[in-house]
């Protein structure tokens, strides 16, 4: 395989995760699918009880499920007419790396800026 098609291949894997954190995140920007995905984490939940704490239809209910389904946060299994959802930890575990990269570059950041701190702090004693 020539150096070209390995980073074709690289970029358009790069842009599918791209695209799959873009999903993830606008999914989790929304407060009430934030919760819905808290409930969720204890764990899986019928349609109706995750519209309970929640003052919205089923249908209003249904179209932010349908949004944490598009990002592949979660599952949905149906038993009869009971919609049973569950949380897809993978998918919500791409987002957490992605944020620790972060997290790492900041505590690195801090790092120096406190060894800096202490190097001055020393030169004025």
């Amino acid at each position: 395989m020539n150096i070209k098609r390995l980073s074709v291949i690289f970029n358009h894997m790069v842009n599918q995760n791209n695209e799959q954190l873009n999903e993830i995140f606008h999914a989790l920007a929304d407060s009430t699918r934030r919760e819905m995905v808290q409930m969720m984490a204890e764990r899986e939940r019928t349609v109706s009880e995750l519209a309970e704490p929640f003052e919205m239809s089923l249908a209003g209910i249904s179209k932010h499920i349908k949004v944490l389904e598009r990002a592949n946060l979660v599952e949905r299994s149906i038993n009869g007419r009971t919609h049973i959802c569950r949380l897809n930890t993978e998918t919500l575990s791409q987002a957490t790396k992605w944020l620790q990269t972060y997290e790492k570059f900041w505590n690195n950041r801090f790092d120096l800026l406190e060894y800096e701190l202490m190097k001055a702090k020393k030169k004025e004693n």
